[in-house]
């Protein structure tokens, strides 16, 4: 059981921003590469507050093709990915054989020092700013991704409000993984 309190996740997304800010990656793709939980939560909207385009994609699993992930940061030019260290210590050995993944930036967000978040600048986005890339799941084909700004993301969430009769009080429970659609935005 993990606990994460609403300024515990505000912490830890601005210490990955002033990170993404600091390499210069503000308005650059970033590809997630998170087990659904908390920590994709903070890498997504830590990449929402560095100004930097989310791109979200599930880990890649053991004895699998990395094509369909090689293929997103191709098409995405994704210049950084995002991962906690057991992802990365799973993944890394065969990165070296992996054409477009050993060439981006990889960034173990939970080794971040978290007092780098009280350096955090809000970027200058609007609500036509690109907020993240959402791919197919590439299971009949090269996988696709779907531009989503700002304002579409609170539209969508306005409409799964009004339509689910959200409440303030409410909970809920959510099984789909927070790299489909109704996992991330609904969830």
């Amino acid at each position: 059981e993990v606990h994460l309190t609403n300024g515990d996740l505000d912490r830890q997304a601005r210490t990955i921003a002033v990170e993404l800010a600091a390499r210069g990656l503000t308005g650059e793709r970033a590809l997630l590469i998170y087990p659904p939980g908390l920590d994709f939560i903070a890498g997504f909207f830590g990449s929402l507050y560095a100004g930097s385009v989310a791109v979200t994609a599930y880990p890649p699993r053991m004895n699998r093709s990395l094509a369909r992930i090689e293929a997103i940061v191709a098409d995405s030019q994704a210049r950084i990915a995002l991962t906690t260290r057991a992802v990365w210590e799973r993944i890394q050995p065969v990165l070296a054989t992996t054409a477009g993944l050993k060439d981006i930036e990889w960034l173990v967000t939970d080794d971040l020092p978290q007092d780098m978040a009280d350096r955090w600048r809000a970027p200058r986005i609007d609500s036509g700013t690109l907020a993240f890339l959402q791919y197919t799941s590439g299971s009949t084909g090269t996988p696709k991704g779907v531009m989503l700004t700002h304002a579409n993301l609170l539209h969508n969430s306005a409409l799964i409000e009004d339509c689910f009769e959200h409440a303030r009080s409410g909970s809920g429970v959510f099984w789909l993984p927070s790299y489909h659609d109704m996992g991330l935005v609904g969830g």
